[in-house]
């Protein structure tokens, strides 16, 4: 799986909006000096506790949760996934895809990263938690030859090396 440039990381920043993105999870927000303010999506939030700042396109949770970021954090906790995944779906709903032939086609609806389950509860003990968390990790370098090839060619593919270090 070939990594996400920088350039398409800063131009997602750049350009995807961090309060279009509240809005359409139903925050109102309203203006106080150069930030808005609204209700926080990400806890029982009773007053408003989220500060977007769309001068420089970041969001911050005064309230429970304290949580705040980029337009790739706000999607990566509203959506429950990996920064890649989040990354995947900024980029798939919001820029305009180039073909070989210099033409713009609509981009993939699919993200090419599996989406984490939903059973990780924030109060989900830590012994369980870590075990979801160790055979997802498990799962995804099974599943890459490229992971299992660079263990290889750094010594770490002999048959006792995967499972002690690579097993759930």
């Amino acid at each position: 799986m070939a990594r996400i440039p920088d350039g398409m990381l800063e131009r997602l920043k750049r350009e995807v909006s961090v309060q279009r993105l509240a809005e359409a999870r139903g925050v109102v927000l309203t203006k106080h000096g150069a930030d808005l303010h609204g209700r926080c999506p990400f806890h029982d939030d009773r007053t408003p506790s989220l500060v977007i700042t769309p001068a420089k396109n970041l969001w911050h949770c005064l309230g429970a949760c304290q949580a705040g970021g980029t337009v790739i954090d706000w999607v990566m906790r509203a959506e429950g996934v990996s920064f890649r995944h989040a990354a995947e779906l900024l980029v798939n709903d919001s820029l305009p895809q180039a073909t070989a032939s210099g033409s713009m086609s609509p981009p993939p609806k699919h993200s090419t990263v599996r989406k984490l389950p939903q059973t990780l509860a924030r109060n989900l003990e830590d012994a369980k938690l870590l075990g979801q968390v160790i055979e997802y990790y498990h799962e995804t370098l099974l599943a890459s030859p490229e992971a299992l090839d660079y263990l290889q060619r750094r010594g770490i593919g002999s048959e006792e090396a995967h499972p002690r270090f690579c097993a759930s």
